[in-house]
């Protein structure tokens, strides 16, 4: 019923300096869009604070549910009781995601600055490597929309299944077809979830790939 979703990806953070060669006033197209894509990393940070209070809560809510069900009849107002708690839960989780989005969506709109500087880049191999890396991102994003949505929806469906629980006259088939409706749409987040970790990881290649590529060298702290 709650989704125990595994760890995320997070994008790869280099933290230290790099050493530009040129002229230090003019940046050629690929210290541009290194600096846009240091930037991003920041942007997502955001997400990253969501991951754990997340998992916190989807493990508290499934301890409620099985609280809930291991109830009778007779301890009704025990029932309610610990609906509404995980009803509070619910929300705190929506807000939650909400600020996860929010991040994502902060991160698409600084990384999409990078698509006009590609095209300024004059060696062909390290051009086509950026344009990858912008497709492998732009993927990430739909597939983060593609999980949020799933997710927010199964939001919805835990809400009604708490509020079914509430309701002395509900139905053994009504809670079953409550819970088939939550499991499918959990297992969506989940899929997801997977191809978008799976994605993170490969564009955190493509970046560092870039980077190699384009003579870009970046030495850790």
């Amino acid at each position: 019923m709650s989704i125990f979703r595994n760890a995320r990806l997070f994008l790869i953070v280099i933290a230290g300096s790099i050493f530009l060669t040129g002229c230090l006033n003019t940046k050629s197209p690929t210290e541009k869009i290194y600096e846009v894509l240091e930037s991003v990393v920041q942007t997502e940070q955001g997400f990253e604070d969501q991951q754990d209070p997340l998992v916190n809560l989807e493990q508290q809510e499934k301890k409620l549910y099985d609280k809930i069900i291991a109830l009778g009849m007779k301890e009704f107002d025990q029932i309610i009781k610990l609906s509404d708690e995980a009803l509070t839960m619910v929300d705190q989780r929506k807000e939650h995601m909400e600020k996860e989005k929010e991040s994502i969506n902060k991160s698409s709109e600084e990384f999409k600055k990078i698509v006009t500087t590609i095209e300024d880049i004059e060696d062909p191999k390290v051009k086509e490597k950026a344009r990858n890396m912008y497709a492998t991102m732009m993927e990430r994003y739909d597939i983060h929309n593609e999980l949020y949505s799933n997710y927010m929806q199964g939001l919805e469906y835990d809400k009604e299944l708490y509020e079914l629980f509430k309701n002395k006259e509900v139905s053994l088939e009504q809670l079953e077809e409550q819970i088939k409706k939550i499991n499918e749409s959990y297992e969506n987040v989940l899929n997801a979830n997977e191809r978008f970790n799976e994605q993170t990881q490969k564009y955190n290649e493509l970046k560092l790939e870039f980077y190699k590529q384009a003579g870009l060298e970046v030495k850790s702290k």
